[in-house]
């Protein structure tokens, strides 16, 4: 049995096929510098693994408090020295990356401090942390003010509106390195490191936190490499391999990580408790994987822009761009092609593939959105997953895929739904 058998199989008729095989002709070269930053990724990690030491013992689980837990805290030396940071916190209890951006950005910023964000709006779920829209616990209920700057109308920083903005009581400047649920471009290593710069030579003391998650181990380099004080991100995404079951990280100085873990746990405890409860394999051997994970889920992002773009969509990164995330972002134009789109992605799921997602109200978001995944991890976007909010432009954004062949998979079962509904024609 040949491949295009196979994907009969699968669903995939052999029109849509032969165009994915069109299309996939032109990417080798690309797909090899993806393998190749992948490669010096892996080494990075391996190094870090190798200077502290992990062993057997790294893997036992603990409980109840979890004092002297050496895996949890061996595993937090090792994402130090892959990012180069002085410090980090890696826990199971930090449920989601929004939870660790909650943690960094509570931890350090105290009633009377302001947040600036010269990045535009935030991600959705963000606004009611900040209490940019009314929230129980909110920054804003604890008398933390917030400001922002929006990008130019080409995407580019604003460096002169964020010199205005910047007040005596700004502490903090949060930078969102992936587009969220926003069609701007995601923001280079090399750009976030010049904003970083720029901030820092008008005031020295502002704490600049990266929210990372979507672009770890896309470059050689990382926004700690570039003077950031803080990265967040999850491990459910890039990090965790697509095998740790839940969790965050924060990266940073040993002053901001420090205060990080006191929020975490409660003042004069910090990183000295908090139990592994037997996770520790996953999430070392998720950290080990990351950077192969994440190359498959990047060629899959490349295969999708090259794609629709060839179909007539506007797609963002464009199918030429550098990549510095691992989101593609498809303009659909409508509603009914959304569905279409995600139906596809789900189709080719290896868990739930015989759901149809649906438009629904989720809690942290303004629009109702629609979400495709059928994953192993619940919600784990390094996974193949599409979703969107059902609103203009009505884009849909993919992301993930443990291997590169589930990503092919998906974006050819989502070209099939749209060719099934009418919505394209080959």
């Amino acid at each position: 049995m040949d491949n295009m058998q196979m994907y009969a199989q699968l669903g995939i008729s052999e029109k849509v096929y032969r165009f994915g095989e069109e299309v996939l002709a032109s990417l080798r070269e690309r797909f090899d510098a993806i393998d190749s930053t992948a490669e010096y990724n892996q080494g990075k990690v391996i190094a870090a693994m190798q200077k502290n030491r992990v062993n057997a013992g790294c893997f036992a689980g603990t409980t109840g408090y979890g004092y002297n837990d050496t895996g949890r805290d061996t595993l937090e030396r090792v994402y130090a020295d892959t990012f180069h940071t002085e410090a980090a916190l890696v826990r199971p209890s930090i449920v989601c990356g929004t939870h660790a951006l909650a943690v960094a950005l509570s931890a350090n910023l105290l009633p009377g401090d302001e947040l600036l964000s010269p990045v535009g709006r935030p991600y959705d779920t963000l606004e009611e942390v900040i209490g940019i829209r009314k929230s129980t616990c909110s920054l804003a209920e604890y008398g933390v003010t917030y400001d922002e700057v929006a990008l130019l109308p080409d995407g580019s920083i604003d460096y002169e509106g964020i010199r205005a903005k910047i007040k005596p009581q700004t502490k903090m400047v949060t930078i969102q390195r992936s587009k969220g649920y926003a069609t701007r471009p995601t923001l280079s290593v090399q750009q976030i490191g010049e904003l970083i710069a720029f901030i820092k030579g008008i005031r020295s003391d502002i704490i600049c936190m990266v929210d990372n998650c979507y672009g770890e181990f896309v470059e050689p380099i990382e926004p700690s490499d570039m003077g950031a004080d803080m990265i967040v991100g999850s491990l459910i995404k890039n990090p965790g391999g697509g095998l740790a079951p839940i969790g965050g990280y924060i990266c940073g100085t040993a002053k901001c990580v420090e205060r990080c873990a006191y929020r975490l746990s409660a003042p004069g405890l910090g990183q000295e408790v908090g139990a592994n409860l037997g996770l520790m394999t996953s999430l070392y051997q998720g950290f080990f994987l990351a950077p192969t994970v994440t190359a498959g889920a990047l060629k899959g992002a490349i295969f999708a822009a090259n794609i629709y773009e060839k179909l007539g969509y506007r797609c963002v990164p464009n199918s030429t761009e550098s990549r510095h995330d691992i989101i593609q972002a498809v303009e659909l134009g409508s509603e009914e092609a959304m569905v279409a789109f995600c139906a596809g992605i789900q189709a080719a799921a290896p868990v739930d593939s015989y759901v149809t997602p649906v438009p629904w109200a989720m809690p942290g978001y303004d629009n109702d959105v629609i979400m495709a995944a059928g994953a192993f991890i619940q919600g784990s976007s390094i996974e193949l997953s599409a979703d969107g909010p059902i609103r203009e432009p009505f884009a849909v954004y993919f992301q993930g895929g443990l291997t590169w062949y589930h990503a092919k998979l998906g974006i050819l079962m989502s070209l099939q739904k749209m060719v099934e509904a009418g919505l394209v024609t080959l």
